[in-house]
């Protein structure tokens, strides 16, 4: 943490080799929390690539250097939203996707279609807490912080949310 620290207050003084040691240290978890939001690699790409111009730019905004990730996921999650309300502008065309499809692939496809159809029960706010919590292992409290809404609200979106995925999951039966 101490290092996190010594490097942000570097790169805010204009140090671009520590910003760019920053940004790799956390960039592998923003592209996989991109990839659960939009959904394709070229466009969780594209998400990792404006965090990184977004965060270049304001580095010297940031006002505590030990929340230098949550600020960064903060980003990460801004340009992901923007990304998927651009797309819903656009009408996607799909090719005949399951003969592209090798046999040994498609169990771990169905697992991962699994688990993007449960992803796709919840709302952006829903994600954004669940991604938060299980994906980036931040506390309820950091969670709050992050998204901008009290404890109490970020509490009652992560048990509803998963009290869905349970549904969903085990069925109306079993909660």
């Amino acid at each position: 943490m101490v290092l996190i620290i010594h490097l942000v207050k570097k790169a805010q003084k204009g140090n671009d080799k520590a910003f760019l040691t920053l940004f790799q240290e956390y960039e592998e978890e923003i592209y996989r929390m991109a990839y659960i939001y939009v959904k394709n690699q070229n466009d969780a790409l594209d998400v990792v690539q404006e965090t990184a111009y977004r965060s270049f730019k304001s580095i010297k905004n940031l006002k505590e250097p030990k929340y230098f990730k949550t600020w960064l996921v903060k980003i990460a999650i801004n340009c992901a939203l923007d990304i998927l309300r651009k797309r819903q502008k656009v009408i996607p065309l799909r090719p005949r996707q399951e003969e592209l499809i090798s046999e040994e692939a498609k169990d771990d496809i169905v697992l991962e279609i699994t688990l993007r159809d449960l992803f796709e029960l919840l709302t952006e706010e829903e994600k954004s807490v669940i991604i938060l919590r299980f994906y980036q292992d931040l506390t309820i409290n950091e969670v709050a912080g992050t998204l901008d809404i009290p404890l109490g609200t970020a509490k009652t979106i992560l048990y509803r949310s998963i009290k869905k995925l349970r549904h969903e999951l085990k069925g109306e039966d079993v909660l």
